[in-house]
């Protein structure tokens, strides 16, 4: 079939602007349904076509030409991307020149095509395999031309296929929050029971009482759909924008959590604030809450973070940070608020608690939050904990201030406890229940301040030296509180209540341990000194009345004198120590029966020297008021404290 009539062996521009017109006419007449490639293909296959055009001796300017004219014929009959490609596929078949050339001279026309096949893909994509694949292959496309940006043209479309990506990240982030929220509200309905119209208040979450377990907070099928997600937002370089999806939806999660533990979300200053029976509530549930966040929730977080963006720990570490970072900062100025409230001695115990849960938790802040991301909130959980011991250390420092400021006002009736021994050892006695926590809170403590010269004080521990110190500062209150009492013996009865007491309830708790065997023998022997004082300022005038003077010129008056001296010396320390109060049921029994077994025998002799006397025997009944068991049954009554008046 002849389709062009005649052509020139000189290859001039306007005869093949001819041919190609020729051509175009004759195959829309002939073969109008024939692809256009296959119609070129029997073009090029004329003999005289051939032999001119691609056997073509090349003299000057004779390949430009030749490259002229074979683009001039791919624009003219390509009218679209494809039949464009087509023609300049069959010329490299004859020619692989002819692609060279015609690419290297318009680099950017093949992106371009290339683009708005992608752009078709990913506007109509059906399902979530050919979207992705579809982003992939915009992927490695700019990343294989991006080594040519320089060119404009190329840069041009690397913009345009920029934008084309931005589209599809923000459509990947849509499918990703999607996810997330689909899977995080039918995991909360599941929780509570509810059907998905139940609008009902958040519920508190029963005890814990098991840290050992890690919640599935995604099914697995959701986790996989989110890690390929991942991976192309990753890849995109949009990681901190799919971290950032992730995080928004994990960190209410969290949030949502700690409510259910009852936790509220305090400020330092409304912690500051509350009344102190409040914020005890408050502090328990912190603690629990604490625990079951470091112990259960963040460790799920964590795992959770790991298999959604697995492969891509910077990404992970990132996500994590950013889902709890709230929750942590919620917790721990909560802590923080703690340690800077009033330092009043009544506080210990539950900043004890505080200290001991932060503490006790260190490793898991270590374990998790030790990356790039992280370090900073482990660091000021550290900081705080430490800020709490400083805290602790202050309250005793205030126990101190007040036992110095305790005032001497008036005495104690009887010579009994005085409030203050009672509050600092019951204090102290408990206290010592967490005596490994206040030895460790202790130890960078000084000892130094206790006493200069003291070596028992550098060769014990800080908490062995604070509570002796304490003890001193009591020891010395009470001295000065006992001047009041213009009654010596009844100085001595007060001072030897209290050190009584004191040595008791060291021996009797972890006190004992602190200060050892030798501070306890101690203060025995003072409570010895004080018993011996109490004797001697009670007894000796009334045991000077059964002395016989044997010099004296009228022996049996003398021993009437006597007699009646000591009856009235005796009735009137009965009837006074009567009220006075021994409050040690074993230390009372003790001054009984060494009163009575000192008086005891000098009233039996002194009875029987009276009884014995020629002049006064006769009549020595009538002087006699109390038999030797009388004087033992009104000692017996000694310290009964049941009159109550003030001395």
């Amino acid at each position: 079939m002849k389709l062009v009539d005649s052509v020139s062996p000189s290859l001039e521009k306007p005869l093949f602007v001819s041919l190609t017109l020729s051509f175009n006419i004759h195959r829309k007449r002939v073969f109008p349904s024939f692809p256009v490639g296959l119609a070129l293909v029997f073009l090029l296959q004329h003999p005289l076509l051939s032999s001119h055009f691609l056997h073509l001796p090349m003299a000057e300017n004779g390949e430009e030409k030749l490259i002229a004219v074979a683009r001039h014929i791919a624009k003219t009959l390509g009218h679209t991307d494809t039949m464009t490609d087509d023609i300049i596929q069959i010329f490299s078949n004859f020619d692989n020149r002819l692609r060279e050339k015609l690419t290297d001279d318009q680099p950017a026309a093949s992106l371009e095509r290339t683009l708005k096949s992608l752009h078709r893909q990913i506007e109509h994509s059906a399902d979530s395999a050919t979207f992705f694949d579809s982003i992939d292959e915009l992927i490695a496309t700019i990343r294989e031309w991006n080594p040519m940006a320089n060119d404009k043209s190329v840069s041009s479309c690397l913009d345009k296929a920029e934008d084309l990506l931005q589209q599809a990240m923000f459509r990947l982030e849509d499918n990703f929050k999607t996810l997330m929220q689909r899977a995080a509200a039918d995991l909360t309905r599941y929780q509570n029971g509810e059907s998905e119209d139940d609008d009902s208040e958040i519920p508190i979450a029963h005890p814990v009482t098991d840290y050992d377990i890690l919640i599935e907070s995604l099914p697995s099928e959701i986790i996989i759909d989110l890690q390929e997600i991942t991976k192309r937002m990753v890849a995109a370089g949009y990681g901190k924008e799919c971290s950032h999806a992730y995080s928004v939806c994990r960190r209410e999660f969290l949030e949502e959590s700690l409510s259910r533990l009852g936790l509220q979300n305090l400020s330092i200053d409304q912690v500051q604030k509350m009344q102190w029976t409040e914020l005890e509530d408050e502090i328990e549930k912190w603690v629990k809450a604490v625990n079951v966040a470091l112990r259960i929730l963040f460790p799920s977080e964590r795992l959770l973070c790991d298999r959604v963006f697995f492969g891509f720990t910077s990404v992970s570490d990132l996500s994590f940070m950013e889902v709890s970072r709230g929750s942590t900062i919620q917790l721990l100025n909560f802590a923080d608020a703690v340690s800077i409230s009033s330092r009043a001695p009544e506080r210990l115990f539950k900043v004890l608690d505080v200290y001991e849960a932060l503490r006790d938790l260190i490793p898991e802040f270590e374990l998790m939050f030790s990356d790039q991301y992280c370090v900073l909130l482990r660091n000021e959980a550290f900081t705080i904990w430490r800020r709490l011991g400083e805290a602790i250390r202050g309250i005793f420092m205030e126990l101190e201030n007040l036992i110095r400021r305790d005032p001497a006002k008036s005495p104690v009736p009887g010579g009994g406890l005085h409030p203050i021994t009672r509050y600092v050892m019951n204090y102290l006695r408990a206290a010592c229940r967490s005596r490994i926590t206040l030895e460790q809170v202790f130890e960078e403590t000084v000892a130094v301040d206790y006493r200069e010269g003291d070596d028992r004080a550098l060769s014990s521990s800080s908490l062995a030296v604070q509570m002796a110190w304490i003890m001193e500062l009591l020891e010395s209150n009470l001295e000065a509180k006992s001047k009041i009492y213009k009654d010596s013996a009844l100085l001595a009865v007060f001072m030897m209540n209290n050190e009584r007491y004191i040595v008791q309830k060291v021996k009797d708790s972890e006190l004992g341990l602190l200060l050892g065997d030798d501070w306890i023998r101690k203060h025995t022997a003072k409570v010895k000194k004080y018993h011996i004082n109490y004797q001697r300022c009670s007894w000796s005038k009334v045991l000077g009345a059964l002395k016989i003077d044997n010099n004296t010129m009228s022996p049996t008056r003398s021993l009437k004198e006597r007699l009646k001296l000591f009856n009235s010396y005796f009735e009137e320390i009965c009837k006074t120590q009567s009220t006075w109060i021994i409050f040690d049921e074993q230390l009372k029994e003790d001054l009984r029966i060494s009163v009575a077994g000192t008086l005891s025998p000098a009233y039996h002799n002194f009875i029987g020297r009276l009884q014995s006397n020629h002049d006064s025997g006769r009549h020595a009944e009538r002087h006699i008021k109390f038999s030797v068991e009388d004087l033992e049954a009104r000692i017996a009554d000694l310290f009964q404290g049941n009159s109550g008046r003030n001395l």
